[in-house]
């Protein structure tokens, strides 16, 4: 792609030199690292749960990073007025499969989140989550135009009410606060007084207390976070164990020990089979990817001046930086333990493409824009100029 002239005004051509390409390149990072992760902890998994076939199980994954991948590019390309069209489509579809899981889903470990496909098992509400985001950022930003007479923020909140219905329905507790936490993050950019903050936080800490007290998974999971020996905190204390057994360079590639007894050591604890394999120091490259796409895309938006655009991307923000957190968090028994992956890097194929879809459309939010038209300080100005629209 380096190649590109900066006189090529294709549609591939000013998208090279609008998107942000470091941001682009450590996305792309990651999703080496999930090649990485998945030759190091696929076998293992494979031969312990019985699948048919231990390079089956590889190949699944490379398969759906690679969709991920084009996908993501694919999404980037698309300009601020179809972004908000793919989001809404895409909402529009996925909640109404999230409901579906109430009635037809699969119910794995008490919990109906997905839907039986031939050849793939579909979470669509993996999907809800960045396009409700990339929704309520629309909704909130038309009700705050100058003599706007849409009740965006009413009709957000409503459609946000929908969605926690859902989610508490699946039940999906986890992934509930995670919404939550965007939606609030959304308003609070959006200007909210901090009498509202106070009022949010406040009912936020009582929504807490309240799946504490009223599903018996989110008790457990807090009691055995304070108190291991209270129940079955075995996933937990092997992963420490591969952190520890580690070290700053890890024992070395296909060494380590913790993927022929850890469950989920290819999903939600795929990071301690990294820190046991391939040490602290690839751990903390992985955080440092993580952190530079969020503090990079957040710098990004401060420059901008489509409340929209900043909405949009600080949801999206916000979502993958938390997910990354809770996933790291909980592997180190920081907080109490969540099934939820670590982008890119764990596997599975809802959240995979899922997350390449937000990433996707958070690159296309913050290409370089002036007045309306892309544009880049390295790019062929009067001719690219004239090629982008919103």
């Amino acid at each position: 792609m380096t190649a590109f002239s900066r006189a090529d005004t294709s549609t591939l051509g000013r998208w090279w030199w609008t998107v942000d390409r470091w941001t682009l390149a450590a996305l792309l990072a990651l999703v080496g690292f999930g090649y990485v992760m998945m030759l190091a902890a696929s076998p293992a998994v494979a031969e312990r749960i019985g699948a048919s076939s231990r390079h089956m199980f590889f190949i699944k994954q490379v398969a759906y990073l690679g969709m991920a991948t084009l996908l993501m590019v694919a999404v980037s390309m698309l300009s601020v007025k179809g972004v908000r069209r793919l989001a809404l489509a895409g909402f529009a579809v996925f909640i109404v499969l999230t409901a579906a899981t109430l009635v037809i889903g699969t119910e794995i470990k008490g919990a109906r989140r997905w839907l039986p496909i031939p050849g793939f098992s579909l979470q669509p509400s993996e999907f809800v989550k960045p396009f409700f985001a990339v929704v309520a950022a629309w909704l909130i930003a038309e009700g705050k135009a100058p003599g706007s007479k849409v009740w965006g923020a009413t009709i957000a909140v409503g459609l946000f009410v929908v969605v926690a219905g859902i989610l508490k329905g699946q039940p999906d507790i986890g992934m509930l606060l995670v919404v939550a936490a965007v939606f609030f993050a959304q308003f609070f950019v959006a200007g909210m007084n901090m009498f509202l903050v106070g009022a949010v936080g406040g009912l936020g800490i009582a929504a807490a207390v309240g799946a504490y007290l009223l599903f018996p998974h989110v008790q457990s999971r807090v009691h055995r976070f304070l108190d291991p020996s209270s129940g079955d905190s075995y996933q937990v204390s092997v992963a420490l164990e591969a952190f520890a057994n580690g070290g700053l360079l890890g024992r070395g590639p296909g060494e380590g020990r913790v993927k022929n007894v850890l469950p989920d050591a290819h999903a939600d604890f795929v990071f301690a089979v990294a820190g046991e394999e391939f040490g602290m120091v690839i751990c903390l490259a992985i955080l440092f990817l993580f952190a530079f796409i969020v503090v990079r895309g957040m710098m990004r938006l401060l420059a901008e001046h489509d409340l929209f655009v900043m909405l949009a991307g600080a949801g999206l923000l916000t979502q993958f930086g938390l997910q990354a957190f809770v996933n790291m968090g909980s592997t180190l028994h920081l907080i109490p333990t969540k099934g939820m992956t670590l982008p890119f890097v764990s596997y599975g194929g809802s959240s995979v493409l899922a997350i390449a879809i937000g990433m996707g459309m958070l690159l296309a939010l913050t290409r370089r824009r002036t007045g309306g038209r892309v544009t880049h300080e390295d790019s062929p100005a009067p001719a690219l100029a004239a090629g982008g629209a919103r």
